[in-house]
């Protein structure tokens, strides 16, 4: 039975490697951009890091859900240099965290995030410099999204320009009643940047996406769930006697999708991922690849055992 038992295990690792040896090397390390795209990644951090302020932070609970906080509350949680470095190094963290199932992003004080500081944006306004920040911050956010845990996005006050993008690198999002998404980019004379126009294609259709990012329109929780963009709507308990505190509520909401454990809550997440990135053929072949790394775990014996009988 020892035997039998490595047998199933080497049979379960060796599956595993393959599926992630198939996939494309910018899906497996999560990055869209590297060196053959002349994106130097040491290079653009030491330049983003001399622009302090604010932090990103994390907080890995028992539950096997984590959360990750847009924290530089004097400037609307907008995003200094050194903030985007601290977000790529969280990714990091949540990409090798064997007991992780979930993730909450929100900001601190009451709100979401404003996008980039405008200090560091005006220091590196130069085209080239530009260019390197966006492939920066497309990389860490497509490696957000491309987690093996369910992520969603708690949208408290407003969420403007990047901050309404960052949204969009999560797989739900869920806002205070009262609360802003707003593109507003074009106010800028910009346009999306860290990907959150492909994304918000993929979330709304091209048409809504389109009014989105032409109109700069202020979606509210209603217009929201309307367009498919927002999976639902919480009650602050400050607005709202009795209400738990929106944190509280969004750690229920998820946790809907993440009971269980952890090896089966980050396959269902992997093989999504797949179908929605790989052409079907080869998102099939992943899912199977997959299965063969759950089929015989401990989490499907213990099921099968009990599971006696049919009901």
């Amino acid at each position: 039975m020892v035997l039998c038992a490595l047998r199933q295990q080497v049979l379960r690792c060796s599956s595993h490697c393959r599926t992630w040896a198939r996939l494309p090397q910018r899906q497996r390390s999560g990055c869209v951009y590297s060196s053959i795209h002349g994106f130097n990644q040491d290079e653009i951090k030491e330049k983003l890091q001399a622009f302090h302020g604010g932090s990103i932070d994390l907080l890995k609970q028992d539950s096997g859900i984590a959360v990750l906080t847009i924290n530089n509350p004097s400037r609307m949680n907008a995003f200094s240099g050194s903030m985007m470095i601290d977000l790529e190094e969280r990714v990091s963290q949540l990409e090798n965290w064997p007991e992780g199932k979930g993730l909450i992003v929100q900001g601190a004080a009451e709100t979401f995030c404003s996008g980039s500081d405008l200090n560091a944006v005006r220091a590196i306004s130069n085209q080239q410099d530009g260019m390197k920040m966006c492939m920066f911050m497309q990389n860490a956010l497509t490696r957000l999204l491309r987690l093996p845990l369910i992520s969603v996005a708690l949208v408290e006050g407003r969420a403007l320009g990047g901050g309404a993008e960052l949204t969009t690198a999560c797989d739900f999002r869920l806002m205070e009643a009262g609360s802003v998404i707003q593109f507003d980019h074009k106010h800028m004379g910009l346009v999306p940047g860290w990907g959150g126009a492909a994304r918000l294609v993929h979330l709304v259709g091209s048409q809504n996406a389109l009014k989105l990012l032409g109109g700069a329109v202020k979606v509210d929780p209603e217009l929201g769930v309307n367009i498919g963009l927002v999976d639902g709507v919480l009650e602050g308990h400050q607005k709202t006697e009795g209400a738990a505190p929106l944190l509280q509520q969004a750690e229920n909401w998820l946790s809907r999708y993440t009971k269980g454990p952890a090896p089966v809550i980050q396959a269902v997440k992997k093989v999504v991922l797949s179908g929605r990135e790989l052409p079907l053929s080869e998102a099939l072949r992943t899912e199977k690849d997959i299965f063969g790394t759950v089929w015989g775990a401990p989490a499907n014996l213990e099921a099968l055992a009990s599971k006696s009988k049919h009901k």
